[in-house]
């Protein structure tokens, strides 16, 4: 039983004097704010994080173009968020655990996810992963350590406390970040993990991307209290507050949260504040619930930019490196999903083949009547006719398909 103090007055606690800080590092301008130490970071790993924000940037305005123009059915953009998610990845070590909510690419682009890999789930084609039963930006990837994505909000949180006790048994020194939005923080999955991850200790890093918006409703409206990192105290947790578009905040922060995880079972919420500058998804319209106005002032915040001018004034960048890479990035993506485009989808059989060890009579029966309504019907299944024949399937792929 909790034991407390006393008092003979019935003097209420109210949360309104009470204001958690912002842990900022790197000015818009590329230059340290007065008094803050940024963290020990080396050039080529500096270069690395750098890197992968931008073509995580670059990859984004791609595909929502492509999605404009009905190549793909869906996309979520990272835009205006690269430091929050690829900070904080970059100060994990590799083999710990990502358990993403949809706008996490930039942790995978860091991590050495190839732009292949990328659109082979995008499209859904023969080689993705999840084998095309996932909409598109439902990526997962085991050696890279990375939980494929769902689409029920908030369920990876209490699933990334119960694999951080995992690997607090297994004693590796291993832990686990959980990636989600203010939104998600109202999910009682959110109440429910960060309780049980205090009460049995175990290491993981909570990371909430406190972007303004679940989806067109605005934090203002989602909850009374100093936005979502007070809630930490509520389980006696550690908590930080970081200017999330500053990525050597974000990367300190989570360095140093690691270590609480890590070396003393601490669990540890972050919560970064930054801006979603695109849509919550190609089927949104931001103009409907914001201005341009807002919208400008966080852009001229843009995280990218900050480290580009950080990254020069230590003499490891320059315009003309920018620019190549930029090219690189913008040829290699075009290249990149013309390929995924004209691989044939999975074949058929793979929607049974490991639902169970073996497929099961019932399965089989199932398959057997889906084949023969496609074969009875080609004209309405194009691809899918392809898909019930491997070889001609291939074929197909290496003649550009469709």
């Amino acid at each position: 039983m909790t034991t407390t103090a006393q008092t003979h007055r019935p003097d209420f606690l109210s949360g309104d004097e009470y204001s958690i800080p912002t842990y900022a590092v790197l000015s818009q301008d590329g230059t340290l704010h007065d008094g803050a130490e940024g963290p020990d970071l080396e050039r080529d790993k500096a270069l690395r994080i750098y890197h992968a924000m931008v073509a995580t940037r670059v990859l984004d305005e791609r595909m929502m173009a492509a999605q404009r123009q009905g190549r793909l059915s869906f996309y979520m953009q990272c835009t205006g968020e690269e430091a929050a998610v690829i900070g904080s990845a970059a100060a994990l070590d590799d083999a710990d655990m990502i358990m993403a909510q949809y706008r996490e690419q930039g942790a995978l682009a860091y991590r050495g996810f190839s732009f292949d890999e990328f659109m082979n789930q995008l499209f859904g084609n023969e080689l993705d992963y999840g084998k095309g039963r996932q909409m598109p930006i439902h990526y997962g990837s085991r050696k890279l350590h990375y939980m494929t994505i769902s689409s029920p909000l908030a369920t990876q949180i209490p699933q990334a406390t119960g694999y951080a006790y995992g690997q607090k048994l297994a004693g590796e020194g291993l832990c686990t970040i959980v990636y989600f939005g203010e939104g998600a923080a109202s999910e009682g999955d959110f109440h429910a993990a960060l309780n049980m991850a205090a009460v049995h200790e175990a290491p993981v890093i909570f990371f909430c991307r406190n972007n303004g918006y679940a989806i067109s409703t605005p934090s203002v409206e989602q909850f009374a209290a100093d936005g979502v990192a007070p809630r930490a105290l509520g389980y006696r947790m550690h908590v930080i507050r970081v200017d999330g578009n500053d990525v050597l905040a974000v990367y300190r922060a989570t360095e140093k949260a690691r270590r609480l995880a890590v070396e003393e079972n601490k669990p540890v919420l972050i919560e970064a504040m930054t801006y979603r500058l695109a849509a919550h998804s190609s089927s949104d319209d931001p103009s409907g619930y914001r201005s341009r106005k807002e919208e400008d002032a966080w852009r001229a915040k843009d995280p990218i930019r900050r480290m580009q001018l950080w990254l020069e004034a230590q003499g490891w960048w320059s315009e003309d490196e920018e620019k190549a890479l930029q090219d690189e990035l913008r040829r290699e993506v075009l290249e990149t999903m013309k390929r995924a485009e004209k691989r044939p989808p999975p074949a058929i059989d793979t929607m049974v083949t490991d639902v169970y060890a073996d497929v099961t009579p019932a399965l089989q029966h199932q398959l057997d009547a889906l084949k023969q309504h496609v074969r009875r019907y080609p004209e309405a299944y194009p691809r899918g006719a392809r898909s019930l024949d491997p070889a001609l399937s291939h074929r197909d792929a290496d003649q550009g398909g469709d």
